[in-house]
């Protein structure tokens, strides 16, 4: 099977969706319709920062997805990529797909002289953590979030 990374485009909504569908339902997070379109809107939306890449299986079938922005780095006067959201499909995860979007994020990135790629993940998701120890290096820093 070989893959190919694109960016998303503005008529990729409904294959973008289902994957976004698996997304939400891996961590647990109901979507609803006005969920999917607000993120959809962002994506698409010249103006907004949030925009992502897609990775297509040779039948055309979209098998996994990015979602990444562009943020300043105040301590080094950068900026660099802050993936927000990596997923790859249930039958195409360890076949390269999330290799594959991650050396996308990468190139994006190096393309606008950005001089990071950063992203978070789930403690227990290990699967993940075993590709993410492979192809970066694991911080110190430890996350702290306040709802509102």
């Amino acid at each position: 099977m070989s893959i190919t990374v694109r960016a998303l485009g503005d008529k990729d909504f409904f294959s973008w969706l289902g994957l976004f569908e698996g997304y939400s339902e891996f961590y647990k997070s109901e979507l609803t319709d006005q969920k999917a379109l607000q993120v959809w809107s962002w994506i698409i939306d010249k103006n907004e920062s949030l925009t992502g890449a897609v990775a297509v299986n040779d039948d055309g079938d979209f098998i996994g997805f990015a979602h990444y922005r562009e943020v300043p780095n105040t301590l080094t006067a950068t900026r660099g990529l802050f993936l927000d959201d990596l997923f790859v499909s249930p039958d195409s995860r360890s076949t390269g797909v999330g290799r594959a979007l991650i050396e996308f994020a990468k190139d994006y990135a190096a393309t606008r002289h950005l001089t990071t790629v950063q992203w978070l993940t789930a403690a227990d998701n290990e699967t993940a953590q075993r590709l993410y120890d492979d192809v970066a290096s694991r911080t110190d820093w430890v996350t702290y979030e306040i709802e509102l």
